[in-house]
């Protein structure tokens, strides 16, 4: 699978949930941050600058591979 392919979506469920994009390569870096109130959804997507995605705070998160709640 090519990088671009994969999009998560973050549903917040309550106020101020930070969603955090970091790099891929050598060393890992934050380049994007986002803040989220409750109700509020994101989709992101996966790119070739895009490793990881961190989230803070209590937000349920919809994937490919399934559904989770961060607490």
């Amino acid at each position: 699978m090519a990088a671009g392919d994969d999009f998560i979506m973050v549903k917040a469920l309550e106020d101020g949930v930070t969603i955090i994009g970091l790099t891929r390569g050598a060393s890992t870096k934050f380049h994007h941050t986002e803040k989220l109130d409750k109700g509020e959804i994101l989709i992101a997507q996966f790119t070739e600058h895009t490793s990881a995605i961190k989230i803070r705070g209590k937000a349920r998160v919809f994937t490919g591979l399934g559904e989770a709640e961060s607490e």
